[in-house]
């Protein structure tokens, strides 16, 4: 059996499933480039929490991350939140 670009998309014309096999890709490489910002991220926050460590500091600056979830969920909603959370415990490493 022969699967066809409207039985991977869930299309029901080969038109419609053009525009979404594009659109995938697209959402692929955006995907690619948050996972390449994030890791970014995560070693930029290494650098902080090295610098607050050395310092005698603590490893995590609450109040620093009560202003990122803010952040967050006032750009993105509460869906926002939580997506700030997982990405604050990414970059927080091993605690």
């Amino acid at each position: 059996m022969t699967v066809t670009a409207a039985d991977k998309t869930g299309a029901r014309t080969t038109e419609a499933a053009g525009v979404i096999t594009g659109a995938r890709e697209r959402i692929d490489a955006l995907d690619d480039r948050i996972i390449g910002l994030i890791q970014e991220r995560m070693a930029v926050s290494a650098v902080i929490q090295e610098a607050r460590i050395t310092s005698g500091g603590r490893r995590v600056n609450l109040s620093r991350e009560m202003e990122v979830l803010d952040h967050y969920r006032q750009a993105l909603g509460k869906p926002g939140t939580a997506l700030a959370m997982t990405m604050l415990e990414l970059c927080r490493g091993r605690v």
